[in-house]
């Protein structure tokens, strides 16, 4: 099988493996309904398995086509879902589907072999730096991206739930005008920091009695994993 010139052209190559793709931003979290130009798309793609037997390999991540579409080849989807990896959680809660073919609802049917723990560590890790270049730029006497502190209390309002109650969802739609207030940068830095600071004490507290486990159940990805990898051999 002589693909590996299909690599030239990623996002082609991503688009014709497409298992599943979905919508994440405004129209997934219940905050907004946007254009469709402004929507962000995320996916996941399968390609033969017999390309994996060549010197050349598959692409793993593939942006485009557009700057707002990025999909993640399924076996780097997984680690990146095992870690507790946010930008895997939201491909698979996203309620705005777009396509999803039988291996996209085996994998979205899949979510809580994901689910653990981690996304507590996951979670901080990613909102860790653009909550410290707002507090840093507000100390220097700047102004913050108030649209990055704004995602930085919704996906910290996401992971407080998930650990409290074991449920994977982007519904952050009770919050809609005190998030819009902060994206305008119309809330004091003092208050929007003490959301923050109170999101990540209670997402703390939430790990000590979560329903959770500790740990993904790395086998079960792990298995279904080498079942889809059987059933993309060439016959």
């Amino acid at each position: 099988m002589d693909e590996a010139a299909a690599f030239a052209d990623a996002a082609a190559f991503a688009g014709r493996y497409t298992v599943l793709s979905v919508v994440v931003g405004p129209p997934a979290y219940g905050l907004a309904d946007v254009p469709d130009d402004d929507v962000a798309r995320r996916g996941v793609f399968v390609p033969p398995t017999e390309l994996f037997w060549e010197f050349t390999k598959p692409p793993d991540v593939v942006g485009g086509p557009g700057l707002d579409r990025v999909g993640w080849e399924l076996e780097r989807f997984c680690v990146a879902g095992l870690r507790g990896d946010p930008e895997a959680f939201e491909v698979l809660a996203s309620p705005v589907v777009e396509s999803c073919d039988p291996v996209g609802a085996e994998l979205r049917e899949l979510t809580v072999a994901f689910l653990s723990q981690r996304a507590a560590d996951a979670y901080r890790r990613a909102t860790a730096t653009d909550y410290a270049r707002a507090a840093a730029a507000m100390a220097a006497g700047g102004t913050p991206r108030w649209r990055q502190v704004a995602d930085v209390i919704r996906l910290l309002t996401c992971v407080e739930r998930l650990l409290r109650t074991g449920d994977l969802s982007l519904d952050t739609s009770a919050y809609r005008s005190e998030l819009a207030e902060v994206a305008a940068g119309e809330m004091p830095w003092s208050e929007a920091a003490a959301w923050v600071e109170s999101l990540r004490d209670r997402s703390a507290e939430a790990v000590l009695r979560s329903p959770l486990p500790a740990l993904p159940n790395q086998p079960a990805v792990q298995n279904w994993l080498k079942s889809v990898r059987r059933r993309r051999l060439t016959p």
